[in-house]
């Protein structure tokens, strides 16, 4: 039966930004359909913990900073999860900062922290946990993607290119994977209610100017993002590589 395919049962998962926002609905998301979860985070998960016990599956919290991280502490982490649980079926890298600045007065602090944890800390993670996958038969990388990238935004420059870089690593890594039963694939949330979009959500001009522009008529929650996380997550998704998958209420559509 088709919905076998989405069960998720016995699978687990590791998802970077796993304490709040999109990735702590997508860890939630993912326990709903039976895996594990492996959270990195700097915050606090105690309520996505909390969430996820409820549901009858386990939780480890791997308490990292990406903003400081290195490829050996990014490989370290995997290891952590495979030496505890004995398996790795699905990275998801859910976290991202943006620093909103103009374009003119961008400096190269802000450039260089956007650049480290939405995209360098992607690649890396990504990196070990496809070596791993590939010595075990195969897996899921699924990053989390944006409208920007596909367009330039306004006093996002650093995020932008850093989103840009994220929809190539994705398909670059896809390129080489796909033979090797790995499914890298991404989610392009688009204007979603989280702390990082706090403040432009609370624009007098921007947030209606953006809402009238969104074809749903309304912004996303991080809840919205649990269907597509669960399908490039499963056997459902298993002929999917390289795709960039759109939860926007059809904004790029516009």
């Amino acid at each position: 039966m088709i919905l076998d395919s989405f069960d998720l049962s016995g699978k687990v998962a590791l998802v970077s930004g796993a304490s709040r926002g999109l990735g702590q609905a997508m860890a939630l998301g993912l326990a709903e359909a039976g895996a594990d979860i492996a959270g990195v985070s700097r915050g606090d998960c105690r309520q996505t913990e909390a969430a996820i016990a409820t549901m009858g599956r386990r939780f480890m919290l791997l308490k990292h900073d990406l903003a400081t991280t290195t490829p050996q502490e990014l490989e370290d982490l995997v290891f952590r999860v495979v030496r505890a649980w004995g398996r790795l079926d699905i990275l998801v890298n859910a976290a991202g900062i943006t620093i909103r600045q103009p374009v003119l007065d961008c400096s190269p602090e802000a450039w260089e922290q956007v650049m480290q944890v939405n995209l360098r800390s992607l690649m890396f993670l990504s990196q070990a946990a496809a070596r791993y996958m590939l010595a075990h038969g195969g897996g899921k990388i699924i990053n989390v993607a944006s409208a920007l990238s596909f367009q330039g935004g306004i006093l996002s420059a650093p995020y932008a290119a850093s989103k840009h870089g994220v929809l190539g690593v994705t398909r670059a890594m896809a390129n080489e994977l796909a033979e090797q039963h790995i499914n890298v694939n991404a989610i392009s949330p688009g204007y979603m209610l989280t702390d990082l979009t706090a403040g432009l959500a609370a624009d007098p001009e921007r947030e209606p100017a953006i809402t009238a522009r969104i074809p749903a008529g309304r912004w996303g929650t991080p809840a919205d993002l649990k269907g597509a996380v669960v399908f490039l997550a499963s056997a459902a998704s298993e002929y999917c590589h390289g795709i960039v998958l759109p939860v926007d209420g059809a904004w790029l559509a516009r």
